[in-house]
């Protein structure tokens, strides 16, 4: 035996990774890491962007400019100013849901099973895909705002500043939304099925299109059920309230009672709080 035998092996195991601590700096790290990815697909996905301005843009111009011709006016307004806060929701919509269906992209790709085994609670990774989706929706609402001011909508600061403050609820209310759905599917192509049955429903059922008044009982009862028509309701008001023409405003009513602005938005943040808590217990339970 030679004395390079006889000499002690040294261990060239490389050290044990060292995780963070689980707690609040970690949940708060991975929302921040989620949040930003959404933002940076967003940003780097160029026809995703213009395709999401594009449907709006047609409805906006095309279908509002020959619907004008029939109906020049409603609630005393022309008709495009009152069509712009539906198709401002149709954009964040849409949009908001794409972001949600990342999720399903993540599962299938592999990058959520590398989430699943960092210290931190699902529902921060949940909190960061509807922060990421409320970031990517209120930007898309935002742009549609000046399309609409070039299309002859009356535009106030203060009406951009209500509008973006009222975009970061709703946005945030959708993107829980459509999470909630993600969380129960495992391809893409499932999520997109998914999306087109139920969003298509929600906004023709909003009255994004049309007045709520006057409607036949059981349209006027899917508007009521419906959370969308929350949405556009604070929306239509606040543009109609820039060409002075609020008091005239077709709002949501339960029986003989005209629901306020704020009551709607609290609706509205009440369906994102019950749809974020369906999707943490089906995540939770999924991804155990």
């Amino acid at each position: 035996m030679t004395a390079a035998d006889r000499a002690p092996r040294t261990s060239t195991r490389p050290p044990a990774p060292r995780l963070p601590p689980s707690g609040l700096a970690s949940d708060l790290r991975a929302i921040k890491v989620v949040w930003h990815r959404e933002l940076l697909r967003f940003v780097k996905d160029r026809p995703r962007l213009m395709a999401g301005l594009a449907q709006p843009v047609l409805y906006l111009f095309v279908m509002g400019t020959g619907l004008s011709a029939m109906v020049p006016s409603t609630s005393g307004v022309p008709f495009r100013t009152f069509l712009f806060p539906g198709v401002l929701c149709m954009a964040i919509l849409f949009s908001c849901f794409f972001a949600a269906g990342s999720l399903v992209w993540d599962r299938e790709l592999g990058f959520m099973r590398e989430m699943m085994v960092a210290p931190v609670r699902r529902g921060a990774i949940l909190l960061g895909k509807c922060l990421g989706g409320t970031t990517v929706g209120t930007i898309q609402g935002m742009l549609l705002m000046v399309i609409g001011a070039i299309g002859g909508v009356p535009m106030s600061l203060e009406l951009v500043v209500t509008i973006f403050l009222q975009l970061l609820v709703i946005c945030f209310a959708i993107t829980a939304f459509g999470v909630a759905l993600a969380t129960r599917v495992r391809s893409i192509q499932a999520f997109m099925a998914l999306m087109q049955m139920v969003l298509l429903p929600m906004f023709f059922a909003s009255g994004a299109l049309y007045p709520l008044s006057g409607l036949p009982p059981w349209l006027e009862a899917l508007t009521r059920l419906d959370p969308l028509s929350y949405a556009v309701a604070p929306l239509r008001h606040a543009v109609l309230g820039a060409s002075g023409k609020a008091a005239l405003a077709p709002m949501v009513t339960w029986g003989s009672f005209v629901v306020p602005v704020w009551l709607d938005l609290v609706v509205v943040a009440a369906y994102a709080l019950v749809a974020l808590g369906v999707a943490h217990r089906r995540f939770a339970r999924d991804e155990a």
